[in-house]
């Protein structure tokens, strides 16, 4: 639904994504209208970190779930305050579309359902959120936001960390020149993956590591230098007798360059810990670890020969936040932050990492 708004209101949704300073509570005062309702499709580890941020939004409450086990879904539903009537197996998804208490269904199921159920809850007329990666293919990224455009409906990507306090300060600091015009991104992600899980089908995860986890890295870099890359090339490094990586990469190592003549260095990896990342400017730096964990982010400032903890500004938390913010987007009309063309540009630089590892040259973007 798209409801009436005022230039004001819309003006102020803008701040709710960290485009521009914004009271939401305000904004609520001023358009106390019901809270809109998601419907959460997967019932995995990652809904358990997801479904109780619900109580502390303002603008969002989850109204339905969709999970292949009726046990679960009943389980959760009498946990989160679903009734019956809003819990869906995969078989009856389709009959969300009669469900006027779900305006957004978020897709939290494997990175190779994404491209399915984005596609039918775009024909069920929801609107949807739908986590990274966006897909396993920039081919069926390009499906998902025709599907959603087609259908007239807001599709958003599940960057939390565009909502994250630090990650916006971080960015601030940056935009605003504090550390000079940035030169160097440095951005590491990785943990040691454990055997027997969907990540490590290349069916469902669409990749390994750089797909799951490094996307963390090519995120920052992009965000934190407000600059699109021109030039990838990259470096694999996997040991294929380890039965983990029968089908996906373990490490990669992959260098960005941008148009400015800033560079970033990147870490992937499924062998060892790294949650971090660092920008060098012409005066100094700003660095974060870690920097895009669920919680707990750090900051730290280096400028005229000092390096200083760098308080974090307080606020919504990230998962709230985003969940709020595309409520809002839905109803004032307003575009998300990090809309399907985000996911899609980040799955063609994806593919362009693989195709510089496998080919052993730098690919022009």
């Amino acid at each position: 639904m798209t409801l009436r708004h005022s230039r004001r209101s819309v003006m102020a949704l803008g701040a709710a994504a960290g485009l521009a300073p914004l009271s939401t509570s305000a904004w609520s005062q001023e358009r106390p209208e019901r809270k809109l309702g998601y419907a959460i499709v997967g019932l995995g580890q990652y809904a358990d970190v997801i479904l109780p941020r619900f109580a502390e939004c303002r603008h969002s409450r989850v109204t339905a779930l969709v999970s292949g086990s009726p046990e679960k879904a009943r389980r959760y539903g009498a946990q989160y305050g679903v009734p019956d009537h809003g819990l869906y197996d995969y078989a009856n998804f389709d009959t969300i579309r009669d469900n006027p208490d779900v305006d957004i269904v978020y897709v939290i199921l494997p990175n190779g359902l994404h491209h399915e159920y984005t596609l039918r809850a775009a024909a069920a007329g929801k609107h949807v959120m739908c986590e990274k990666p966006m897909a396993n293919t920039a081919a069926e990224a390009e499906d998902m936001i025709r599907a959603c455009r087609d259908a007239d409906r807001k599709l958003m990507i599940g960057y939390r960390c565009r909502f994250e306090a630090g990650n916006k300060e971080a960015i601030r600091v940056v935009r605003e020149g504090e550390i000079g015009a940035p030169r160097i991104v440095t951005a590491d992600h990785g943990f040691p993956i454990s055997p027997n899980q969907w990540r490590l089908n290349r069916a469902l995860a669409g990749g390994g590591s750089l797909m799951d986890i490094g996307i963390y890295s090519l995120q920052a870099a992009r965000y934190l230098t407000g600059e699109e890359p021109v030039e990838v090339s990259a470096m694999e490094s996997t040991d294929r007798s380890d039965p983990r990586f029968a089908e996906v990469e373990d490490t990669i190592n992959f260098q960005l360059r941008f148009p400015s003549g800033a560079v970033a260095n990147c870490v992937s990896t499924y062998g060892s810990h790294h949650n971090r990342y660092r920008v060098t400017g012409t005066k100094g730096w700003i660095e974060a670890e870690p920097g895009t964990a669920y919680g707990d982010n750090t900051l730290r400032l280096h400028r005229d020969w000092q390096t200083r903890p760098h308080a974090v500004p307080t606020g919504q938390n990230q998962f709230s936040a985003q969940l709020d913010h595309l409520s809002i987007c839905v109803m004032t009309g307003a575009e998300p932050l990090v809309p399907g063309e985000e996911g899609l540009r980040d799955m063609r630089i994806i593919e362009a990492i693989y195709r510089a590892a496998r080919e052993g040259r730098s690919v022009a973007l």
